[in-house]
Formats: structure tokens, C-alpha cells, sequence
């Protein structure tokens, strides 16, 4: 895909340089792999210049992994592997090494069956917690091999979230909700809401999981009235009432848990009014001292707020303006940042950078996340990445924009409403999403501290780096989203020594984070329409 932009937008935070992008004579004996025709890129990676520290980059586990884990026992240990392994193997990853595993705590819909008004038997969830009161630490069976496996691969963070209060303590008795823009919780439940999440908390950690945070909430300012999967509006007042319930049962749990406030639909539900007005302004609400729902005291809540790259993803102009406001509004109550979930969700991608999804290819798809990643990373200032679902089964006309493995069940017809069908193993494919997830999730490691990069930034071809903690690896993540591969002229500043070693990892539609050693000193390429990490090594 070729973007035909020339609008010329500078990188926040001392990231402007000036280029020259003619292009370069065919040398007259290339290397292997070398294209005969690049464009020339000028850029400076001055280690000096600091920002912030990466936290880690993670998915979530709704809702097929309950499935996948369970049945597919001849597939599911390959498909962990490409979600968490970091191993190299003959210039080939074999996974993407997240750093983050995010758990759905499910509301119970899937014990309920019919009777849950969900109607798509895949998107309802188990629940530990029994009629009686009690739990059962048998259920959610395919969810815990994907935690053990998380964990055996070097997965050290665990976050869960909750979409919905377990049926037994929601007003309608079910996990979708009817109370419009207020919480489906019963009044009188909001100290057994949150002393099953503390629980469901301490059971793991006494198993041995890092559980960081639990997110109590998500996306409260939608109603979720409808009949797809679980989930419940909340108004800010009442976050704040369950938070604080929340936190006197970690407490009361001797449990470090931290609580992750926010899970905000998109990211202007933080900083404005934007429909429903008890559930805006989520910055103000839970951090100003003046405010009735403020929070920010509590044991277990710390300067830390999630929300979603969900709709506000349009257009590269429109994407910076948004992140710019957000990462201004945080910084006023000195709040760390984490994006928390996106998949390609809108419709309202412009034409003269996107091509829409009929015509779009899924590598056109990931180019386009990758445009995402970098501006939450480089504008937002955001400390975590983490993508929606991990996996799912393709359905119709979704290509690759919901997940990042595609899964393709025993006599699976891409529609709806076949949950024997799920349970069927068949066969999966990593889709684009996933190689170019890793390109930044494999190679920038938790501790990683983002530095400054400077180039003529555009919307087709855009970078970013980060020094180790450590100071003897640099990263370097570019999108070349052009028709014409990309010839580097580095600048290195503050570095703390030369570089022994210069690889590179590159996906495109051909290549799946496919390694090449670059001859130290030597150029290094970046493909047309590709994502390339270049990871020195220093002495």
C-alpha cells in the first residue's frame, strides 16, 4: 500500500531534522538483500535526550483462549509460544514475548447459557464463584494453561480485568447489563464484588503469578445493553465507591496488587465531557483532592491511568491532537499512562491513508497499528501497550483487525453462534499483527527507556528508541509504510560505546520478524512497507 501524503507533521518532544530523501543510484554491487534503489533517510539517536520508562507490551485472554487452552491440546502450546516466547531460533523468532498477560475475571454468563441473554455462546465467560458462595478454582481451565504458559515463558505480569460483577451480585441477574449509563451492581454488593476480586487476586498470588494490578471496570461509559458479551456502564461516583471497597479487601488480603483506574473507551473520555457526563472527565474525577470520587489516596491506587486507543485512530493528524491533549491532562496530576486495549474497531479511517477494509491487505492492517503504537509511545507518552484479544476465530469479513493469532476451528464457517465448533481443533495462523506487535514487544524490554530519535517525520515513515537499563543495547523501531525501501544515515549521540553488533528483524508481507545481521559500520535498509527493529549491541 502506498500513502500518497504529503502533509509534513514535526515529532513531539525534540524530534525534528531534515532529510534528504532523493533517491540513490543502484550501487554497483549490492550486498544480498540490498535493494538497487532506496531513499535516504537522515536520523539521530541521542541517548542523552530521556522520556519515559516501557512498562511492557501485552494482550488479553477474551475469549477464545478459554476454548483454545482446553481443547486444542496438539496446537495450543505452539500458539502460547508465539504469544510469549523470546527465543531466537536460526534468525527467527518464535514468538513475540509479551511482558503483560492480561485475565478476563468472567461474570459467571457461561454457567447460565441461554439464560446469560448473551447470544453469542463464545463471548460468554466462567466465573470461580459458585451459587453457594464458595469457588471453584477448577474453572476457566483454557484460561489457566494460557497464564502457566505466560509464566513458564518468561511472562512475569499478570493483570486482571473484570467486564462485569459476577450474575450473582448484578441487578438483572446477568452479566450484559439494563441499567443504561449506571452499574448493573446491586447496591448492597459492592463489598462482595470487591472481595471476590481481592480473592480471585490472592488465590493466584499464592500460585505463584505476579498479579500487578486489577482493573475493576471497563469501558463504563458505554451502557452494554446488548446481547453480545458481558459488560455494564458505571458512573464515575460509583467506580470510586467500588475502588474504595477494593482497596480495603487488598489490604485486608496483605496483597501489593495495584488498582488500575480508567479502562476509558477512548482516550477524550479522560480529559472532557463527552457523552454521558457522570462517567467524563475521569482525570478530574478520581485524582483532583476537591472531587467526591477522588481516589487518588488509597493504599492500592497509584499514579497510574488505562484507557483505549479505540476511536480516536482515524487519521494521523487527528490521532496526535488527541494524544497530545490526553498526555497534557495526565501530566497535570503526574500520572503514568498506560494504553490498554485497541484493535482496528473504527470505521472511520480516512481514505488517503487508509484503503478500508474491503480493499486493505492484512499487512495493511498491521502498517496501520503500527501507526497506533508509535504516537501512543512517542505522543501520549504512554508507559504499556497492550492489544485486544490475542485470538479468535476469522469471521466474516473481519481480516486480521480484532486479533493477533487467527484461528480456523474443525468445520468452521466464519459466522456466528458455533460454540461446539470453537471447541473443534483446527488449525491457526499468526497474522501480520502479531510479527509486527513484536517488532516492539520482543526487543523493548520492561525497564526500557525511551530516547530521542530525530528524523523528517511523516505519516509513512516514522521511529522510535530506547536504551536498555543497562546502557548496552539500543533499539531502534521504524515504519517505512512507503513503496520504496529506506537507506539510513545514523547520527549516534551519548551513546556508551561503539556497537559490536547491528542486527535487524523485519516484518512485511513477506517476512515475519526475519533477522539480518548489518556489518558493523556498515547501512542498514529498512523494506518498502515494513516495520524494522534494529537492536544494537554496544561494548
Amino acid at each position: 500500500m502506498r500513502l500518497n501524503i504529503l502533509l509534513f507533521t514535526p515529532l513531539l518532544l525534540g524530534t525534528l531534522a531534515c532529510s534528504d530523501d532523493s533517491p540513490v543510484d543502484p550501487e554497483p554491487n549490492p550486498q544480498p538483500d540490498v535493494p538497487e534503489v532506496s531513499v535516504a533517510k537522515t536520523v539521530t539517536i541521542d541517548a542523552a535526550q530521556t522520556f519515559q520508562t516501557v512498562k511492557g507490551f501485552g494482550a488479553s485472554d477474551c475469549w477464545t483462549p478459554a476454548y483454545v487452552g482446553k481443547y486444542w491440546t496438539n496446537s495450543r502450546e505452539e500458539i502460547s509460544e508465539l504469544l510469549f516466547s523470546s527465543e531466537i531460533a536460526d534468525g527467527q523468532p518464535k514468538g513475540i514475548g509479551l511482558s503483560f498477560w492480561r485475565v478476563n475475571m468472567g461474570g459467571g454468563s457461561m454457567e447460565q447459557g441461554d439464560e446469560s441473554g448473551i447470544e453469542e455462546p463464545s463471548r460468554r465467560a466462567e466465573s470461580y464463584l459458585n451459587a453457594d458462595g464458595t469457588y471453584n478454582w477448577t474453572k476457566c481451565e483454557g484460561q489457566r494453561y494460557f497464564m502457566q504458559r505466560a509464566k513458564e515463558l518468561g511472562c512475569e505480569d499478570f493483570i486482571l480485568f473484570s467486564n462485569t460483577p459476577p450474575v450473582q451480585y448484578t441487578r438483572n441477574g446477568q452479566g450484559r447489563s439494563d441499567s443504561g449509563f449506571s452499574s448493573n451492581l446491586k447496591d448492597d454488593c459492592y463489598d462482595d464484588f470487591a472481595a471476590y476480586m481481592a480473592e480471585v487476586a490472592a488465590y493466584y498470588t499464592s500460585e505463584g503469578y505476579n498479579i500487578t494490578h486489577i482493573s475493576p471496570v471497563n469501558e463504563p461509559q458505554y451502557e452494554w445493553n446488548g446481547h453480545d458479551q458481558e459488560g455494564s456502564g458505571w458512573q464515575n461516583e460509583e467506580v470510586a465507591r467500588l475502588t474504595r471497597e477494593l482497596d480495603a479487601a487488598l489490604t485486608a488480603k496483605g496483597l501489593s496488587t495495584q488498582i488500575l483506574m480508567g479502562e476509558a473507551a477512548d482516550w477524550e473520555y479522560l480529559y472532557k465531557i463527552k457523552g454521558n457526563a457522570g462517567s467524563s472527565k475521569v482525570l478530574d474525577a478520581f485524582f483532583d483532592p476537591g472531587s467526591s470520587a477522588y481516589v487518588g489516596n488509597l493504599a492500592h491506587v497509584g499514579k497510574l491511568i488505562g484507557g483505549h486507543s479505540y476511536w480516536t485512530d482515524g487519521t494521523w493528524k487527528g490521532m496526535r491532537d488527541v494524544r497530545t491533549q490526553m498526555a497534557q491532562a495526565a501530566s497535570q496530576y503526574g500520572l503514568e499512562v498506560w494504553q490498554t486495549e485497541w484493535s482496528m474497531l473504527g470505521d472511520g479511517y480516512s481514505s488517503s491513508e487508509f484503503p478500508g477494509f474491503d480493499a486493505a491487505t492484512e499487512m495493511d492492517i498491521a502498517l496501520y497499528m503500527s501507526k497506533v503504537i508509535h504516537n501512543d509511545l512517542t505522543v501520549a507518552g504512554i508507559t504499556s501497550w497492550s492489544y485486544w484479544v490475542a485470538m479468535d476465530a476469522l469471521r466474516t469479513g473481519h481480516k486480521n483487525r480484532f486479533l493477533l493469532i487467527a484461528l480456523n476451528p474443525q468445520g468452521w464457517d466464519a459466522g456466528w453462534g458455533h460454540v461446539t465448533t470453537i471447541a473443534q481443533e483446527g488449525s491457526f495462523r499468526a497474522m501480520p499483527t502479531l510479527w509486527v506487535l513484536g517488532n516492539y514487544s520482543r526487543f523493548v524490554r520492561p525497564g526500557y527507556k525511551r530516547i530521542a530519535l530525530t528524523l523528517n517525520e511523516v505519516p509513512d515513515f516514522f521511529g522510535s528508541a530506547y536504551l536498555s537499563p543497562d546502557g548496552k543495547q539500543v533499539v531502534a523501531v521504524y515504519s517505512n509504510l512507503s513503496d520504496k525501501a529506506v537507506r539510513l544515515e545514523e547520527t549516534h549521540e551519548a551513546w556508551s560505546g561503539t556497537p559490536t553488533s547491528v542486527k535487524t528483524y523485519t516484518t512485511s508481507a513477506t517476512k515475519n520478524l526475519l533477522e539480518k545481521v548489518v556489518e558493523v559500520g556498515g547501512t542498514v535498509y529498512l523494506d518498502a512497507e515494513s516495520v524494522t527493529t534494529v537492536v544494537y549491541e554496544l561494548k
